[in-house]
């Protein structure tokens, strides 16, 4: 900035014989917005609230249409019954009729490996005198060995029935259960943030979407202004800055009242901007100020609008005046 912008401010403040500190911080009252925007882009089907509309915490203010939601909760719970019923006979252990069948299989895997083995031993009988050939005698020992095989995979599954689960397979099925009923849970989460609610008492500022529209996620579908004092957000002069942090007081004026309210600094930006349009006073004109904020600590303070311009004086310290 051009250093001469500063000389009629300096001059002006001479003039008056005013100090720079004694300028007051200039601002609007504002509150807390509060955004509640689209987890999803499903159209709008109900709009419980009007803007203006006072709302306490918990009550519904806007439902998306469930269709979709309700069909992938419907899903997750059908994986989890599944897991739940495979893990509860894993903790029971086979049937009986899935024994009597592995005992039966068994039983078949035997008389199928002795009649390859009879028929064998005949080929190999007939092959001594010449009557067999060379190519008939590997077919049967093949088949021989295959239905040995058979067998002995026959006895191992039975064998592995008659133990039941093992401590491994009960955990990876307990595993899979919790996993589905996890799957469940968010499912429903997500079904859930369709209805959207107030998080905290406070009035409806704007609803940007009417009923059947759709927004993209993260838009805002409704904003609200927290039901508390409101705070002044006031730019601070840097002569001011430098003697005032966190929990200083100060009074605010309003414009239109002739009283006026206490106020508690809660915070101030540690980065300085140009002072705005609406702070350009005699006192400050072309100076830098810092962005804060002042809460009204009179309990009146509850009922004043939001967006009127304020004025706020800070207490400084005797060593600080001086």
């Amino acid at each position: 900035m051009n250093r001469w912008l500063f000389l009629p401010a300096f001059a002006l403040l001479a003039a008056c014989g005013d100090e720079p500190q004694d300028a007051p911080a200039v601002g609007t009252l504002e509150r807390d917005r509060i955004d509640l925007v689209a987890e999803s882009d499903d159209p709008i089907v109900e709009i419980a609230v009007r803007v203006g509309q006072q709302v306490e915490a918990g009550e519904l203010l806007l439902r998306l249409d469930p269709t979709r939601f309700d069909a992938r909760v419907a899903q997750a719970e059908a994986r989890r019954d599944e897991a739940a019923a495979r893990s509860a006979e894993a903790a029971r252990g086979p049937r009986a009729e899935r024994v009597e069948e592995g005992r039966a299989r068994l039983a078949g895997a035997r008389s199928a490996a002795r009649t390859a083995q009879r028929e064998l031993e005949r080929a190999e009988a007939l092959a001594e005198v010449d009557f067999a050939s060379r190519s008939r005698l590997d077919i049967l020992r093949a088949g021989a060995d295959a239905a040995d095989a058979q067998k002995g995979q026959a006895r191992a599954a039975l064998d592995a029935l008659l133990e039941g689960s093992t401590a491994e397979e009960l955990d990876q099925s307990s595993s899979a259960l919790a996993a589905a009923e996890a799957a469940v849970r968010e499912a429903l989460v997500y079904r859930e943030r369709l209805e959207l609610r107030a998080p905290v008492d406070g009035q409806i500022d704007a609803l940007p979407f009417e009923r059947g529209e759709r927004a993209r996620p993260g838009t805002p579908l409704v904003v609200m202004l927290a039901d508390q004092a409101p705070y002044a957000r006031v730019h601070v002069p840097q002569a001011v800055r430098v003697r005032i942090a966190p929990g200083s007081e100060a009074t605010v004026e309003i414009e239109g009242l002739e009283r006026t309210f206490r106020g508690r600094l809660r915070e101030i930006s540690n980065e300085a901007s140009f002072t705005p349009y609406y702070a350009l006073t005699r006192h400050d004109r072309g100076r830098l100020a810092y962005l804060a904020e002042v809460e009204l600590v009179d309990p009146e303070a509850r009922e004043l609008p939001t967006g009127v311009p304020v004025e706020v004086h800070f207490t400084l310290g005797q060593d600080d005046a001086d």
